[in-house]
């Protein structure tokens, strides 16, 4: 088992997957986000590779937390998601996520036309690496 991040953008979408021990999550790709919302073969097969039961899908929030436009659009594609797939969806905040993606991969020497495709999934890496982490933390406190 595994779960699957989803950085939804207008255009494209950042993907990361979880380790099968839901400890690590692993940058994967950015894919046209209107492949993932028509249910695209491409998209699909995605899913079966790595065995995904769950998905996160990002939260776009103003930084006080409050939600605009952006984010019921994101959750209309959540729900659309969950009926294409058959698959649980749930929502996680990504407030910052892709700025910190951006710090990151300055740190590693890339520059602003170099980042173009790989911000996105670096950021559903960071989105889906705090929720596992978080989900960590609830099973350490009922423990």
């Amino acid at each position: 088992m595994s779960v699957m991040a989803l950085d939804l953008g207008e255009k494209r979408t950042g993907v990361a997957v979880s380790d099968p021990a839901l400890r690590i999550a692993h940058p994967l790709r950015v894919v046209p986000t209107h492949e993932i919302l028509s249910k695209a073969p491409s998209f699909r097969r995605l899913l079966a590779d790595y065995s995904v039961e769950r998905l996160i899908v990002g939260l776009p929030l103003s930084l006080d937390g409050s939600e605009h436009t952006q984010a019921r659009r994101i959750q209309s594609q959540a729900r659309q998601l969950e009926q294409l797939y058959g698959l649980p969806v749930e929502l996680a905040d990504e407030r910052l996520s892709s700025v910190e993606a951006r710090s990151v991969l300055r740190q590693m020497g890339y520059n602003e036309r170099d980042m173009r495709g790989r911000t996105d999934k670096i950021a559903a890496g960071i989105l889906l690496q705090t929720w596992l982490d978080g989900m960590s933390s609830l099973q350490r406190e009922t423990v």
